[in-house]
């Protein structure tokens, strides 16, 4: 079994949800430091100086052993995304032949959905058991993270500057770079391993807010409502019908921006509709925050004081700040080409810690971990891919060197 895989498959059983709700505690939930703590141990055990902080996050670095023109770090993620299905999380091993890929309990991979399982075929890729998503978001970046630092202290003959990592908790609430320590961090600019299918290479994110509107109704026997009952649950259900069927997450691609309602819990006398907003676009992301004020502001006019709206900005798109670093772009390109990966600049339908990070002096670009179908039950990473992301990390660092 490869050093990635081994460390992959402990990491995934450890759960880490993390939970928008709690989002004022850093971590939102405990059990991330239960990672947190299992990562700072094996840093230590390498021999590196390692720090956890009480908030979750751990920091080490390797010292460089030959002149290189930057200190370069590497971030990834400990939490996953906020659902039951982040629970309990049990991987499997198939070896691919081909066709459909069988996860089981009723979930699988279609080849006509993800033409690009044709190039696993023969390899093996790990899955859940189908009950739960894998994690490989962020779990196989932190893996590859992992396996790069053993790596690096297992081979002094590899040449090497400064190497900062970094792990974080709480980035799929939009929060993992809040308390990140840039200064102590002591690097020059850094790559978080947070994207999916191998070869992927992102400079540019989405700008993103959450939004919520906290409805409050007016219940009544409904035999005797005319006139009297203000259903909350009715209410939710306008304000979703205003929003533009066209600008949806399953309506839209590329550098298209969307508005996203993924929670709607109440009943007649309370209801909360929660969701997210994304666009590559600075006008169109305030633009869509706009609209959404409008919103609030005509229902304030039918229902007064029934409709309160709660926006709050979670990142910006790091092409502003990444754009005058090119060269730290160029270097992952190479580094890809150089493991026989062919490099796919395109902008990330999301966001990454590298984010936020980025406008606090840390230029982050994003790589691929090799993972697919992110925040699904038939979420999978090909080995392979794991392998050559490790490949790839020390690719990068090889091009700094002088």
């Amino acid at each position: 079994m490869s050093n990635v895989l081994s460390k992959f498959l402990r990491y995934v059983q450890i759960d880490t949800p993390s939970a928008e709700d709690n989002a004022s505690s850093t971590p939102s939930t405990p059990c991330q430091l239960d990672l947190a703590r299992e990562l700072f141990k094996e840093l230590e055990d390498m021999g590196l100086a390692a720090k956890m902080t009480e908030h979750g996050y751990v920091y080490a670095k390797i010292p460089a052993n030959a002149p290189a023109s930057a200190a370069v770090g590497f971030i990834a993620h400990i939490d996953t995304v906020d659902q039951p299905l982040a629970v309990g999380i049990e991987p499997r091993i198939i070896r691919y032949e081909g066709g459909d890929l069988v996860i089981g309990n009723g979930t699988d991979v279609k080849l006509c959905d993800c033409p690009a399982l044709e190039r696993y075929v023969g390899q093996d890729i790990v899955t859940s058991d189908g009950t739960t998503i894998l994690s490989a978001d962020d779990k196989a970046g932190v893996a590859e993270i992992m396996a790069a630092a053993e790596y690096i202290v297992n081979h002094p003959e590899y040449r090497h500057g400064d190497v900062g990592i970094a792990f974080t908790p709480d980035e799929e609430i939009g929060h993992g770079a809040k308390l990140f320590d840039v200064a102590g961090f002591g690097c020059d600019f850094a790559y978080t391993v947070d994207g999916e299918e191998i070869g992927e290479l992102s400079y540019e994110t989405f700008n993103g807010a959450a939004f919520t509107f906290e409805i409050e109704g007016k219940n009544i026997h409904p035999g005797s409502a005319k006139g009297k009952m203000i259903n909350a649950v009715i209410i939710a259900n306008e304000l979703i019908s205003l929003l533009p069927a066209d600008e949806r997450p399953e309506t839209t691609e590329g550098r298209e921006g969307y508005y996203f309602v993924n929670s709607v819990e109440g009943d007649v006398e309370k209801c909360v509709l929660s969701g997210i907003i994304r666009d590559h676009d600075d006008k169109k992301f305030e633009a869509r925050k706009a609209y959404l004020s409008h919103l609030a502001a005509r229902f304030e006019k039918t229902y007064p004081g029934r409709v309160h709206l709660t926006i709050r900005d979670q990142y910006y798109n790091c092409a502003r700040v990444i754009g005058e670093r090119m060269e730290i772009v160029e270097a992952a390109a190479e580094a890809m080409k150089a493991a026989g990966v062919q490099p796919r600049i395109e902008p990330t339908r999301g966001g990454t810690d590298g984010s936020s990070l980025s406008y606090m002096g840390l230029p982050c670009p994003n790589i691929a971990t090799g993972g697919h179908n992110a925040h699904a039950k038939n979420e999978f990473v090909p080995v392979d891919s794991m392998e050559k992301s490790v490949e790839i990390i020390l690719g990068i660092l090889s091009r700094f060197v002088k």
